[in-house]
C-alpha cells in the first residue's frame, strides 16, 4: 500500500486569522478575480511567487516576512528577489510579524508587531504546509496521525514490509517533481519486491530516492527567477565539508547581452574541494530555470571539475556561465 495524500497549507495561530477566511495557495491560484489589494503573510517560495504574480496582474501587494525572503536558499537570492518585488511596486516588509487579523466590510486589516496596520482586500497565508495524514487511519499501522510519515530511501515505512509513502506526506522534499520521482522509485521497488527480487538500497540506485537529500532542484518563479540545486554554502559547511564558493556576475556572460539589454543576475557554484565535485548551484536572473538541468546533472552525477572543463558551452549562450565559474574556481584554487 502506498500513501500519497499530499499536504495542506498551515494557518498559523494568529488571532483572528482563521476567522478572516484567508487565501492559501489553492485560492490564490484558482481565483477568478484579481483583488484590488493583497496582503501576503510569508516570505517563502509561495509568498514570493504569489506576490510576483498578483503585482503583475495589477493588485497592490504587501508582503510581510518574519525574517528575510527565501531563507533556505543562498542569501543573495532573497535579497535580489526583494529588490525585484519592490521594482514591481510590492511593499516588502522584512523582519516583521503579523499579530492580529480582522475582516470588516471593506476587506481585511492586519496588525503588525510594530503597531502598524495594513488594509487589503484579501490576505494570503504562505507560512508552510502540513502532511495530510490526520484522518487516514495511521494509528492502525502504529503511526501518529497528523505527522509526516517517515520512510527509508525506497519509500517504505521502517518496520513495515507493506506500507509506503510518497510525496508531500513523507515530508522529504515538498515539490511536485520530487513527488513524481519518489513515486517512480516506489513503483519500481514495489514491483521488484513482489517478484521476490533482492532490492539494493545503495545511493543512486534504481530503487532509491537519493536525490531527496543531495540533488533537489527548485525554481522560484519570481522576477528575477531563482533556480537552485543541491546544497547552499552554509548547508555544506554545516555538513562539515571543506568548500570553495564561486560567484559570478551572470550579466557579464556573452549570451546575457543577447538575452536582454542590461541583463542582471548572479551565479554561485559550491565545490566540495576534497573530491573536486560540485555540490550546489544557485542562479538568479531572468529565465535561469532553463539552465537548471545542466546544474542538476553536474550535482547528481558528481561530475569531477576536471571533466566539467570538457563540457564546452556553445558561444554565445547563457550557458557560458559554466566556463566562467570554472575559470574562477581555477584562479581561486591555484
Amino acid at each position: 500500500m502506498a500513501i500519497a495524500t499530499g499536504s495542506d497549507a498551515v494557518i498559523p495561530g494568529i488571532p483572528g486569522l482563521a476567522e478572516a477566511q484567508p487565501w492559501t495557495s489553492r485560492e490564490a491560484t484558482g481565483a477568478e478575480k484579481v483583488p484590488a489589494s493583497l496582503a501576503v503573510i510569508g516570505g517563502g517560495v509561495v509568498g514570493v511567487e504569489m506576490a510576483t504574480a498578483y503585482a503583475g496582474l495589477g493588485s497592490t501587494v504587501t508582503l510581510i516576512a518574519r525574517h528575510g525572503l527565501l531563507e533556505r536558499m543562498e542569501p543573495f537570492a532573497g535579497e535580489q528577489v526583494a529588490d525585484g518585488l519592490r521594482g514591481l511596486g510590492v511593499d516588502v516588509r522584512l523582519n516583521s510579524s503579523t499579530t492580529a487579523v480582522r475582516r470588516d466590510g471593506d476587506g481585511v486589516i492586519l496588525t503588525l508587531d510594530d503597531g502598524g496596520e495594513i488594509k487589503a482586500t484579501e490576505v494570503l497565508v504562505a507560512t508552510g504546509r502540513a502532511p495530510r495524514s490526520a484522518d487516514i487511519g495511521l494509528e492502525v499501522a502504529g503511526l501518529e496521525p497528523g505527522r509526516s510519515i517517515e520512510v527509508d530511501d525506497t519509500m517504505r515505512v521502517p518496520g513495515s514490509d507493506w506500507l509506503y509513502a510518497v510525496g508531500d506526506v513523507n515530508g522529504r522534499a515538498l515539490l511536485t517533481h520530487q513527488g513524481k520521482y519518489q513515486a517512480r522509485a516506489a513503483g519500481d521497488v514495489i514491483a521488484a519486491r513482489s517478484r521476490g527480487e533482492v532490492v539494493a538500497d545503495d545511493a543512486w540506485g534504481r530503487h532509491v530516492a537519493t536525490a531527496d537529500h543531495a540533488g533537489v532542484p527548485q525554481v522560484v518563479f519570481s522576477e528575477p527567477e531563482v533556480a537552485s540545486v543541491g546544497m547552499t554554502a552554509d548547508a555544506a559547511r554545516a555538513a562539515g565539508r571543506q568548500i570553495e564558493v564561486i560567484d559570478y556576475d551572470l550579466g557579464a556572460v556573452s549570451g546575457a547581452g543577447l538575452h536582454a539589454d542590461g541583463y542582471q543576475g548572479t551565479a554561485r557554484m559550491v565545490v566540495y574541494t576534497e573530491r573536486e565535485v560540485v555540490v550546489g548551484v544557485t542562479l538568479v536572473g531572468a529565465d535561469v530555470a532553463e539552465m537548471l538541468q545542466a546544474a542538476t546533472i553536474a550535482v547528481v552525477g558528481e561530475v569531477p571539475i576536471s571533466r566539467l572543463w570538457h563540457a564546452v558551452p556553445a558561444y554565445p549562450t547563457m550557458s557560458e556561465i559554466w566556463l566562467r565559474l570554472l575559470e574562477e574556481y581555477g584562479r581561486q584554487s591555484a
